[in-house]
């Protein structure tokens, strides 16, 4: 049997004509950057989130970087980021001009560890950027707390956490602003490059939307410089055709999850765990296993495709040697980084697909 890690060919063969017929759209009518299917993407994904603003761009990455300059962060000030993410939530601070601070992950969530904020918080902290990691949500009840004390920007980084859930509140409406891709394998994904920003701040609104397009609101009305960061047509009309799946596809991830936590139970593996007050939406399954790359391998050779999410904290990256970090300083992710086991997981995955992929597993670990 062949498991694919993700298999966005069939999620697509399942939607095809709606699919076709929202591209055949686009190119009759040229609506290719920005535009009608872009503010409808917009105002669709508004209402999902219960949000008062979606601003659409062209990546997740440009998502961060355009909050944090409308936010007022660039030279001098320091933003606190989770030592395990992908290098978008880093380097938007330093593309910005700001100072990257790590902080460790949590053990059991691989979010960001809150206990561990405040201690980086200076005289040059202007922003907390938590990751809501592998779809589940961070404590954001301590972090707001934290900014509030301080008087910091939050900007959550949901790119992983499309309909997630905490405390009640969908994530992406709890910080002051957050960021989304829509990258092909996110839980919402386009067919390209794709990103938005959330927010309910009116002012926090307009910049980026003014920056995200050459610093106009009019055609011509350039009140500032700013940057080509636009959703083309193709892009928005295909998110406006996933969307109203969203729910379902998160319902059978978290299907999936339960259905692979039941046949690991008794393996020994350390498995996802999820607070009581989050709804985990499963971009990833991850699981931590000795021995990986043995694992995996053996995995490979059964036709089962797995993934690392990521092979290195971000403090310990070679980007940022300069830094001078070390393990030590980072306990908790570096200690990981060698052991994380993403598994296949995406909407359509079958229970023999996943029992399969548990049985080869298990027989890998021993």
């Amino acid at each position: 049997m062949h498991v694919p890690f993700v298999d966005l060919k069939l999620q697509y063969s399942n939607l095809q004509p709606r699919i076709d017929q929202a591209i055949h759209s686009v190119i009759q009518e040229t609506a290719f950057i920005s535009g009608k299917y872009a503010r409808q993407f917009e105002e669709e994904f508004a209402e999902y989130l219960g949000v008062k603003h979606i601003i659409s761009c062209a990546n997740g990455t440009d998502s961060l970087e355009l909050l944090l300059k409308a936010m007022g962060v660039g030279p001098g000030d320091e933003v606190i980021v989770p030592a395990n993410s992908w290098i978008s939530t880093s380097e938007c601070v330093t593309t910005v001009g700001a100072q990257v601070v790590f902080v460790d992950s949590k053990p059991d969530t691989y979010t960001i560890d809150t206990s561990m904020v405040e201690s980086k918080v200076t005289s040059r902290t202007k922003a907390i950027i938590p990751v809501h990691l592998y779809g589940c949500p961070a404590d954001m009840d301590e972090i707001m707390a934290i900014a509030s004390r301080h008087k910091l920007w939050v900007i959550e980084d949901c790119a992983q956490a499309h309909g997630a859930i905490y405390k009640g509140k969908t994530i992406g409406t709890i910080g002051h602003a957050s960021s989304f891709s829509f990258y092909p394998g996110k839980n919402l994904g386009a067919y390209g490059d794709a990103g938005a920003m959330a927010t309910n701040d009116d002012d926090i609104a307009t910049k980026v939307r003014m920056m995200a397009n050459h610093g106009r609101l009019g055609k011509h009305d350039h009140g500032i410089e700013g940057r080509n960061s636009r959703l083309d047509g193709l892009q928005a009309a295909i998110l406006s055709t996933k969307l109203p799946y969203l729910n379902e596809w998160t319902k059978a991830r978290i299907r999936h999850a339960e259905t692979y936590s039941n046949f690991l139970a008794s393996s020994g593996l350390k498995l996802p765990f999820t607070p009581a007050h989050c709804k985990h939406v499963y971009h990833l399954y991850v699981v931590q296993v000795d021995n990986r790359e043995q694992v995996q391998a053996l995995l490979k050779e059964n036709g089962i495709e797995t993934g690392i999410h990521y092979p290195i904290a971000l403090p310990l990256l070679q980007a940022y040697s300069y830094l001078n970090h070390t393990t030590s300083e980072f306990p908790v992710a570096a200690g990981q980084m060698n052991k994380l086991l993403s598994l296949p997981m995406f909407a359509e995955l079958t229970t023999a697909q996943i029992e399969y992929v548990c049985t080869h597993l298990v027989k890998a670990i021993a």
